[in-house]
C-alpha cells in the first residue's frame, strides 16, 4: 500500500490497517492518530514529525525507520522491532514499549516520561539526556547504557540490570534502588535527593559531587566508593560499610553514621558537623582538618585515626576509644 491510499482510506474513517506492507513509505508530518498498524511492515519508512497519538504499532517491523520528532504519546509499541530506527527527539509519553527491540536505535532527546519499558533491553544504548521520569524500567537491561544527564526522577527501576551503566549527572530523586547490585556504577554529579539505596551493593561506586541529601543509605556496602565532594546532609548511613571509601570534602552535616564502618576511610576536610557517629568504627581513618563540631562519637572506635587539625572541644566522645587506644573519660 502506498502513502496516498493509506491517507485516503484513513480520511474516510478507516483505522484498522493491521499487517499492512508499508515498507519505505513516506508518511512525513502526517496526522494518523489512533491508527492501528499492528504487525505491519514499515521498514525504512519516513515518519518524521508524524502525529500518531494513541496509535498501535505492536509487533510492527520498523527496522531503520526515520521517526525523528514523531508524536507517539500513549501509543502501543509492544514487541515492535525498532532496530536501527531513528527516534531522536520523539515524544513517547505514557507509551507502552515493553518487549520492543531497540538495538542500534538512536534515542537521544526522546521523551519517555511515564512510559512502560518493563523488561526492555537497552544494553549499551546511548540514552544521554533522555526523559524517563516516572517510567517503568523494572527488570530492564541497562548494562553499559549511557544515561548521563537522564531524567529518572520517581522512575521504577527495581530488578533492572545495571552493570557498567553511566548515570553521571542524572536526575534520580525519590528513586527506589534498595537492595540492588550497583557495584562500580557511575553516579558522579547525580541528583539523588530522597533516593532509597538501603542495603544496596555500592562497592567502588562513584558518587563524587553527587547530591545525596536525605538519601537512605542504611546498611549499604560502599567499600572503596568515591564520595568526594558529595552532599550527604541529613542522610542515613547507619550500619553502612565504608571501608577505604573516599569522603574527602564531603558534606555530612547532621548525617546518621551510627555503627558505620569507616575503617581506613578518607574524610579529609569533610564537614561532619552535628552528625551522629555513635559506635562507629574509624580505625586508621583520616579525619585531617575535618569539621567535628557537635558530632556524637560516643562509643566509637578511633584507634589509629588521624586527627591532625581537628577541634574536638564541642565533640561528644563519651566511651570512645581514642587514637592511642585509651578510652575517653569525661572530666568531672
Amino acid at each position: 500500500m502506498n502513502a496516498e491510499e493509506l491517507k485516503s482510506r484513513y480520511n474516510l474513517g478507516e483505522r484498522d490497517f493491521r499487517q499492512t506492507n508499508l515498507v519505505g513509505v513516506n508518511l512525513k508530518s502526517v496526522h494518523l492518530e489512533k491508527i492501528n498498524l499492528e504487525s505491519s511492515s514499515l521498514a525504512c519508512a519516513d515518519l518524521t514529525k508524524a502525529f500518531l497519538y494513541e496509535s498501535n504499532f505492536s509487533d510492527a517491523f520498523l527496522y531503520s525507520a526515520n521517526m525523528k520528532y514523531v508524536k507517539l504519546g500513549k501509543a502501543q509499541l509492544v514487541n515492535s522491532d525498532l532496530t536501527k530506527s531513528d527516534l531522536q527527539g520523539s515524544f513517547l509519553v505514557k507509551s507502552k514499549v515493553c518487549g520492543a527491540k531497540l538495538s542500534g536505535a538512536i534515542l537521544s532527546g526522546v521523551n519517555l516520561r511515564a512510559a512502560n519499558l518493563e523488561g526492555i533491553n537497552l544494553c549499551g544504548a546511548n540514552l544521554s539526556g533522555i526523559n524517563l521520569r516516572s517510567a517503568n524500567l523494572k527488570n530492564a537491561n541497562l548494562c553499559w547504557a549511557n544515561l548521563s544527564g537522564a531524567r529518572l526522577n520517581e522512575a521504577s527501576i527495581q530488578g533492572a540490570f545495571m552493570t557498567g551503566v553511566n548515570l553521571s549527572k542524572a536526575y534520580l530523586m525519590k528513586v527506589d534502588l534498595h537492595g540492588m547490585d550497583l557495584n562500580g556504577v557511575n553516579f558522579s554529579g547525580a541528583k539523588m535527593k530522597f533516593a532509597n539505596l538501603c542495603g544496596a551493593n555500592l562497592t567502588a561506586t562513584n558518587f563524587s559531587g553527587a547530591n545525596l541529601i536525605f538519601t537512605d543509605l542504611k546498611a549499604t556496602i560502599m567499600n572503596g566508593s568515591n564520595l568526594s565532594n558529595a552532599l550527604l546532609i541529613s542522610s542515613d548511613l547507619s550500619a553502612a560499610v565504608l571501608m577505604r571509601a573516599d569522603l574527602s570534602d564531603a558534606v555530612l552535616s547532621k548525617a546518621n553514621l551510627s555503627k558505620a564502618n569507616l575503617n581506613l576511610a578518607n574524610l579529609y576536610q569533610a564537614d561532619l558537623s552535628g552528625a551522629c557517629l555513635q559506635n562507629a568504627y574509624l580505625w586508621k581513618t583520616n579525619l585531617t582538618k575535618a569539621n567535628l563540631d557537635g558530632v556524637d562519637l560516643s562509643g566509637a572506635s578511633l584507634r589509629g585515626a588521624i586527627l591532625d587539625g581537628v577541634d574536638l572541644r564541642n565533640t561528644k566522645l563519651t566511651g570512645a576509644m581514642m587514637p592511642d587506644g585509651t578510652i575517653f573519660k569525661t572530666l568531672k
